[in-house]
């Protein structure tokens, strides 16, 4: 018996008559965009991504992406609301995604969650992420592309974590860095 969604089969008839060739995972073929997100919602961890975006920043589409892959609760925007959303491959549809007009509105959305800000940048001071432990429940800010943090973000965050940079260059891409540092909450908590 197929199992029912807010009293909705959990199977899309057009993609059953026509075929399933969206980017999901086998165990998600065939099924309704609500019905995978239902099912997602069940398993989410208790990690968010929030990342700043004043100038329209690119990046914003892969750390949605990525933050599908690794399964964390939310992805926050925090600045303009619009961004390209070409980078998510449609995973947007699946991961839950939320605005927020600046910096404070997000410190107040996390003080009323309880989740502590951990900021995410290669400044000096900064707790090497490779070592730090992480809290189970927290939200990992990323800052724009090429300027990295803003001022407010950096003084509103409860900690500044930096990720190990061997090269020349003085800093890596914003989506990669929210892609690493997602992947070391995951391999303390999740694996």
């Amino acid at each position: 018996m197929e199992r029912a969604v807010a009293g909705r089969p959990r199977f899309d008839p057009e993609l059953l008559e026509h075929g399933d060739r969206r980017n999901v995972v086998d165990r998600y073929r065939y099924w309704t965009v609500e019905a995978i997100v239902a099912d997602l919602d069940t398993r989410r961890h208790p990690f968010h991504v929030a990342i700043e975006n004043w100038r329209h920043d690119l990046n914003i589409g892969t750390v949605v992406r990525t933050a599908n892959a690794f399964l964390a609760e939310a992805v926050h925007v925090v600045g303009k609301k619009r961004w390209n959303r070409r980078g998510a491959m449609v995973t947007d549809r699946y991961q839950h995604v939320r605005h927020h007009p600046d910096v404070a509105g997000l410190v107040a959305w996390a003080g009323e969650n309880g989740l502590p800000l951990l900021a995410v940048d290669n400044l000096a001071g900064a707790e090497p992420l490779e070592t730090a432990e992480l809290p189970r429940a927290c939200v990992l800010l990323f800052g724009q592309e090429g300027t990295g943090l803003s001022d407010e973000a950096r003084d509103a965050a409860d900690g500044v974590l930096s990720i190990a940079q061997f090269g020349s260059t003085r800093s890596i891409n914003a989506g990669v860095a929210a892609g690493i540092a997602m992947h070391a909450w995951i391999r303390q908590h999740a694996v």
